[in-house]
């Protein structure tokens, strides 16, 4: 049976606000990794990642965008392991949904079948948190850190 990874976060922005860090290459860089992504379907792009040899993972997650619907949908193929990435295949899918004068962001993270699968799972269970509260810290940074700047 497949896994699923499910993270839901509110934003106190705009939901424009948000689907920018999502589908912007520059600032997807800031809270996920470098990468050439496009939000046009069809689009083949790469998330680039340090390896790592004990996951049988190069670095590269090998990506299609599936879906664009802007502001509120954008799924995209998320594929990995040694070369092409096509021994684990997987799909990400973001909702965002206007709610209480701002954004509820949805991560469904979807395809972990198999036992190759598994510590990468576990993996991006704990990470996908991390990183999309890095975004909630972007768009709205505390007056403190902006003291220190």
């Amino acid at each position: 049976m497949a896994k699923i990874i499910k993270h839901d976060l509110f934003f106190p922005n705009p939901q424009t606000d948000v689907w920018e860090y999502i589908t912007n290459a520059d600032l997807i860089a800031q809270w996920l990794m470098p990468s050439n992504f496009l939000p046009i379907e069809g689009h083949e792009f790469q998330l680039k990642a340090p390896a790592m040899p004990e996951m049988d993972f190069d670095g590269v997650f090998h990506c299609k965008v599936l879906e664009v619907t802007p502001p509120t949908q954008l799924s995209y193929s998320w594929n990995f392991g040694p070369g092409d990435g096509t021994l684990n295949k997987s799909v990400v899918s973001w909702t965002l949904t206007e709610k209480d004068n701002g954004t509820e962001l949805s991560l469904v993270h979807r395809g972990f079948e198999g036992e190759t699968f598994m510590a990468m799972f576990d993996s991006m269970s704990e990470g996908w948190p991390k990183h999309i509260s890095q975004i909630l810290n972007l768009l709205n940074p505390s007056t403190d850190d902006t003291a220190k700047a």
